[in-house]
């Protein structure tokens, strides 16, 4: 592994940290063992700070890499809870509505699920990174101002649903960069007629690479001070 040169890490990143927390830890390490002024360090592709699992992380010359990898597919596994909203579609705001769950079945969630496959057009949730007039959406948002963001064209291969644990719902989706899953648990909310929310999501998979294979920060940090300065 050679940092200098430019090298490749998969992190598995942990809850409430924010993807640039983690460039930032892992930045400052590479910096003190190797002594060095300045090191480029960059991710191929953001997760939520609810989010957790894989972050690629490029070092050195492998930034130029990042483009390359967010092209690929992303697998994500989570819970979505149907019958609650917050204004984020997740829980980083509190709930804000509470409509019955009564008389919908797991046809309805599947059918739900299946129109939410394919070439679909997307709204990102207000609080996002989007920018808006040069402002980030979510800071606006924040501010309690308006926010209007437009649709995007996304690709959904698969949205496979376990509703065993209802009104919570398991799910597995394969989908294109820049897909946006706290909208997907919503707009399959909005369908129903109940609301929906996004209470846990994991990165499994991005482009060729696996979370099998992804290390803990602690670890990956570990791993850097026992290489040769």
């Amino acid at each position: 592994m050679d940092f200098l040169e430019g090298t490749t890490l998969l992190v598995d990143k942990p809850y409430e940290w924010t993807s640039f927390d983690v460039v930032n830890k892992l930045r400052w390490n590479i910096k003190q063992h190797f002594n060095l002024k300045k090191v480029k360090v960059g991710h191929a592709g953001t997760l939520d700070p609810l989010a957790t699992g894989l972050l690629v992380i490029c070092v050195g010359k492998h930034t130029k890499k990042i483009d390359e990898y967010m092209v690929g597919k992303k697998e994500y596994t989570g819970t979505i809870l149907l019958g609650k909203t917050t204004p984020s579609y997740d829980l980083e705001t509190p709930f804000d509505r509470e409509s019955s769950t009564e008389g919908i079945t797991s046809e309805k969630i599947i059918e739900a699920a299946s129109h939410l496959t394919g070439m679909i057009q997307q709204v990102p949730p207000v609080f996002s990174a989007k920018q808006v007039d040069g402002k980030r959406a979510y800071d606006l948002a924040r501010e309690g101002k308006p926010v209007e963001l437009k649709s995007n064209m996304v690709q959904v291969d698969v949205f496979e649903i376990d509703v065993t644990r209802f009104p919570e719902v398991d799910f597995r989706i394969v989908c294109s960069k820049g897909t946006y899953i706290r909208s997907l648990a919503h707009d399959m909310g909005q369908a129903l007629g109940c609301g929906g929310t996004l209470i846990a999501l994991r990165r499994t998979k991005s482009g060729d690479f696996s979370i099998a294979d992804a290390l803990q920060v602690e670890d990956c940090i570990a791993h850097i001070r026992a290489l040769p300065k």
